[in-house]
């Protein structure tokens, strides 16, 4: 088990990303700390023995911990860490972080986005466009495009992705109520915070069901066929959490019978998505393929986090930001 953590004139960190540019953004903050970077799982197995630190997230697989003999510090890349075995790293003595709040903006401004695009049909225009469709004027009433000015959002999830979501969401005159663990904590402009237990009591509510929880035992197919069942036919759900925070059967049955009006789904339970998939022909689902939170800064705001932990794991400060292990 680790006792004390390097200068960090001994450390070497490794990045380890399919396609974020890491290493290359961190040259340039000239720390002059080692570093490289992997870009696949076979170059992170064959290299992490060399690494005191691995900034990574989706090519982590616990069994690596047999081959990281170095390692004292993993900054995850993205916020979920469902993926670490937090009781085989603390049996290590390996500290983890999150990168909890580095795309706040990002998956704020995608969800509003995807609640714009359901309520103007964005779309289903986009979807004619392709087919050189010009749609003609419709009488029914229901079927029309919406404004959102007075409609109900629930936000599931009021951190600071959550809240953030509320805040731009009155700016365009929504009805916006929440849930939280602790309602005391919350903070923004939600004109009403419940506990996790009443969702099912305010889901009849909403006109539009936003997911921005991180996924726990509690919140694993929180959104279920007795959930969805609870919801407005004319509702929307969009999930900018984990895949698996949503009953994905439930959710396409509810799809398919017009239990709910339609769907943003940021993430599934497997991805990539199967090229068979029935979600993908569905003209009222919205799908986006894990992007949420992809923001021309995000490397920078990572590293942001990285560093500062790096400073406090060198000088023995507690706790590290974002901790978690």
């Amino acid at each position: 088990m680790a006792t004390s953590f390097p200068s960090q004139s001994q450390l070497t960190i490794c990045f380890a990303h399919v396609a974020y540019q890491m290493e290359a953004t961190f040259a340039k903050r000239n720390s002059g700390i080692h570093h490289f970077q992997a870009w696949s799982r076979e170059e992170l197995a064959q290299r992490l023995p060399e690494a005191d630190v691995l900034v990574v997230s989706g090519f982590w697989q616990n069994n690596l911990l047999d081959n990281a003999p170095k390692l004292r510090f993993i900054q995850s890349i993205g916020a979920g860490v469902d993926q670490f075995d937090q009781a085989a790293l603390r049996a290590r003595g390996i500290r983890l972080a999150n990168a909890s709040g580095v795309n706040r903006n990002a998956v704020s401004e995608h969800a509003l986005a995807c609640i714009l695009a359901l309520a103007r049909h964005i779309h289903t225009g986009r979807d004619n466009q392709r087919q050189h469709m010009w749609r003609g004027m419709i009488s029914d009433l229901a079927k029309r495009e919406d404004e959102l000015g007075g409609k109900t959002l629930l936000i599931v999830g009021l951190g600071a992705i959550g809240s953030r979501l509320a805040h731009l969401a009155k700016a365009f005159d929504m009805r916006v109520i929440g849930t939280k663990r602790d309602p005391s904590t919350a903070q923004g402009v939600a004109d009403e915070v419940h506990t996790p237990d009443r969702l099912l009591s305010l889901l009849p509510q909403a006109d539009f069901v936003a997911l921005t929880c991180p996924l726990t035992p509690e919140t694993t197919n929180l959104i279920d066929a007795r959930a969805l069942a609870a919801m407005q036919p004319s509702a929307y759900l969009v999930n900018m959490a984990r895949g698996r925070c949503v009953d994905e059967p439930a959710l396409l049955a509810a799809l398919q019978n017009g239990t709910i009006a339609g769907a943003a789904i940021d993430h599934f339970w497997d991805e990539p998505l199967l090229p068979d998939s029935p979600f993908w022909d569905m003209k009222n689902v919205l799908i986006t393929p894990h992007t949420a939170g992809e923001t021309r800064m995000y490397e920078e705001n990572v590293l942001d986090i990285l560093l500062e932990n790096l400073d406090r794991l060198t000088k023995g400060s507690e706790p590290l930001q974002n901790q978690v292990v």
